[in-house]
């Protein structure tokens, strides 16, 4: 019983860490997403080509606007940043999917 409570513990010292970072790191204050944040590589920009369009739309908006406040040197309101709880990974599957592709046609060349 007395590891099962350190585990649970140290799960919630972690998330913390992690919540305390992501507000840190700053990028939701501009509204962007950690995905939005990405280093757009081959792979990246191939998963951005499969999203769909009403996604590919969404992320361009909150691109443009973090720049814009960017240049304005502001941040959105509080009640807009956006929440660790409400981040989702939305280009993660298509990411994986270009991995998994990519790491398959290089197996397939080396034969």
């Amino acid at each position: 019983m007395a590891a099962r409570a350190s585990v649970t513990g140290g799960g919630r010292l972690i998330d913390k860490i992690r919540k305390w970072y992501y507000n840190a790191a700053g990028f939701n204050k501009l509204g962007l997403m950690r995905d939005d944040t990405l280093y757009e590589d081959d792979d990246v920009k191939e998963a951005l080509k499969r999203l769909p369009e009403h996604l590919y739309n969404e992320r361009i908006f909150r691109i443009k606007r973090a720049l814009d406040l960017s240049l304005k040197h502001q941040i959105l309101p509080k009640d807009q940043w956006v929440k660790y709880e409400e981040d989702h990974r939305y280009l993660e599957p298509y990411l994986k999917e270009v991995i998994r592709e990519r790491l398959e046609k290089e197996a397939w060349n080396k034969k």
